[in-house]
C-alpha cells in the first residue's frame, strides 16, 4: 500500500511504505521535507512518532537524530524565555505574572477605599445602636454593611497575594461619631450618605476595572466582574428604596416602623 501528495501539511511529497519485519505503525517514510521555503531531500528519510505522542524524530540508519522543529509544542524551549525565569532573590515573588505596578498600586487604593467605607458603616451602627438612639433595624443593617466593606477589602488583599503584589495599608480616615440632621433627621442623612459611597465605591471598582484594561490584565478584569460589579449595582438599587421609603416616612413614628420592618427582614 502506497500514497502520495504534492502538498500534505508541511511534506512537499509525502509517501507511507510497507516495511518488512516488527516496526512500530506509527513509523513513517518520507522522500523529502519541507521547512517553510527550504526543501531537505533525502534519500531515504524515517520519521516516527516517539512514544505515539506526535513527537516527530529524524531516524538514520538505527540511530535517532534531532527532532524535527515546528511541528509541535516545544515546552523545555518556550520555558526558556526570560519572561518565564523564576526569581531566585527570596525577596520577589515567585508567582507574579502580567502583573504591573500601576495594577498593584489600583489594588491597594480599592482596599483603602473599602476599609474607609466599613470605618464609616462601623461609626453609624454603633449610632444607631445608642440607647438614646434605639433603632436597631439600622443598627444590625450598618454592622452588616461595615462586615462586608471590610471582607471585600479582604478579597483584594487575597487578590493582591494571588497577582505577587505587595499589600500596602495606607492610612483610614476617622469618621464622625454624630449624624443627626435638622432638617432630614439622622435615618435619611444616614441612608443618603450610604447611597452617595457606594456610588462612590462602584466608581472606584469602574475605574479598576479601566486599569486591568489598559493594562492587558484580562485576569484582574475578570475577578472584578464576577466578584464586585453585579453586587455593587444591586446594592445601589437596594439603598435607593431604603432613601426613597425614609422621604416618605418622615422623622415620626413612621419611622420606627421602618426600622422595626428592615430589623424584620434582616434577621
Amino acid at each position: 500500500m502506497a500514497f502520495s501528495s504534492s502538498k500534505v501539511s508541511v511534506f512537499s511529497s509525502y509517501s507511507l511504505s510497507p516495511i518488512v519485519g516488527d516496526v512500530p505503525k506509527n513509523f513513517i517514510s518520507c522522500s523529502s521535507v519541507s521547512f517553510g521555503l527550504s526543501s531537505f531531500p533525502f534519500s531515504s528519510l524515517n520519521l516516527y512518532k516517539e512514544g505515539g505522542r506526535g513527537k516527530l524524530m529524524r531516524v538514520s540508519g538505527s540511530n535517532v537524530s534531532e527532532p524535527v522543529t515546528g511541528l509541535i509544542f516545544e515546552p523545555f524551549q518556550e520555558v526558556k524565555k526570560e519572561a518565564l525565569a523564576v526569581p531566585i532573590s527570596p525577596n520577589v515573588s515567585l508567582a507574579r505574572q502580567n502583573y504591573t505596578d500601576e495594577t498593584e498600586a489600583a489594588i491597594n487604593e480599592q482596599i483603602n477605599v473599602e476599609y474607609n467605607v466599613s470605618y464609616v458603616y462601623h461609626s453609624l451602627f454603633a449610632y444607631f445602636d445608642r440607647d438614646n438612639i434605639a433603632l436597631k433595624g439600622l443598627a444590625k443593617f450598618f454592622k452588616e454593611s461595615s462586615d462586608e466593606e471590610r471582607e471585600h477589602a479582604e478579597k483584594f488583599i487575597k487578590y493582591q497575594n494571588i497577582r505577587g503584589g505587595r499589600v500596602i495599608l495606607h492610612p483610614i480616615t476617622s469618621p464622625p461619631s454624630e449624624y443627626a440632621h435638622a432638617e432630614k433627621g439622622d435615618a435619611l442623612y444616614a441612608m443618603e450618605l450610604t447611597l452617595s459611597l457606594e456610588k462612590l465605591v462602584n466608581e472606584k471598582l469602574l475605574n479598576l476595572h479601566s486599569v486591568a484594561d489598559r493594562n492587558n490584565d484580562p485576569q484582574l478584569a475578570d475577578f472584578i466582574e464576577s466578584e464586585f460589579l453585579a453586587e455593587q449595582v444591586e446594592a445601589i438599587k437596594k439603598i435607593a428604596e431604603y432613601v426613597t421609603q425614609l422621604r416618605l416616612v418622615g422623622k415620626g413614628h413612621g419611622l420606627w416602623h421602618f426600622d422595626q420592618s428592615l430589623l424584620h427582614d434582616l434577621e
